[in-house]
């Protein structure tokens, strides 16, 4: 099976250039932990997971301070990048090793400079579970 036949195709996408308070807000309202991160001309420059904000929200040095943190702080300051990404033909098998192997989550699905969706793990063991792998 190919990444093509598994990938989600609506993704929620988050611009470098909002805050981290804004980017939380657009994950929550997608249901969804991590997110592509475009630039202004839309190209995919890296990614943001909830992982990535805890992460840099305790790494803090102002302690108590979460909602100014978050308000100040723009995506492209704690993004992934460059964004782990894998072609919609390669095999799945393929797929979950590299997120294995990365210790990621997500691979953004992409050919050539086009984003075409996304491949969770989570996809991958849905697909387990009922049976199409």
């Amino acid at each position: 099976m190919k990444v093509a036949d598994l990938m989600v195709t609506e993704l929620a996408v988050v611009n470098e250039d909002v805050t981290l308070a804004d980017a939380v807000v657009s994950l929550a309202d997608a249901h969804v932990h991590g997110a592509p991160v475009v630039d202004r001309r839309g190209r995919l420059v890296g990614a943001l997971s909830s992982s990535d904000i805890l992460q840099a929200a305790a790494e803090s040095t102002a302690a108590g301070a979460g909602e100014e943190f978050l308000a100040q702080t723009l995506v492209r300051d704690v993004m992934t990048s460059p964004p782990r990404t894998v072609s919609p033909d390669e095999d799945v098998k393929v797929a979950a090793q590299k997120m294995l192997e990365l210790d990621m989550h997500r691979l953004f699905v992409v050919r050539g400079n086009d984003m075409l969706g996304v491949i969770s793990q989570s996809d991958i063991v849905r697909a387990l579970a009922v049976g199409k792998l």
